[in-house]
């Protein structure tokens, strides 16, 4: 009996252990450039900020955003599952990440952000 029970311990701590961090949602960030063109870029992230920080890095990659991204750039992100869909400004992302972390984990979080944007 005592066997089970730490059989179905253990079972229950690599569960919570297995989803403690954020799960990634595949996102879909989009804006529209001042010609009326539409750039849209899917990328996975566990946040808002992360998902806007990993998208304009992608399209900066490509060469799509180069120009086109500034402080006033309105960022649509489509959340896939859940479907919600978010606003937020270019400015008010560079904000968040050049701001202090409110934990280790999120400092690490912006230290990757500003690496994938070449911030180091």
């Amino acid at each position: 009996m005592l066997h089970a029970g730490c059989r179905v311990y253990r079972l229950a701590f690599r569960f919570l252990f297995a989803y403690a961090g954020d799960v990634a949602n595949s996102c879909r960030v989009s804006f529209e450039d001042g010609a009326g063109v539409t750039h849209t870029v899917s990328v996975a992230a566990s946040s808002l900020y992360e998902a806007a920080i990993l998208a304009i890095a992608e399209l900066k990659r490509c060469g799509f955003a180069i120009a086109s991204v500034g402080p006033g750039t309105r960022l649509r992100v489509a959340v896939e599952a859940p479907a919600t869909v978010h606003e937020v400004s270019v400015g008010r992302v560079q904000a968040w990440l050049d701001s202090s972390a409110k934990s280790p984990r999120e400092q690490a979080v912006k230290v990757r952000l500003r690496q994938a944007l070449g911030r180091d």
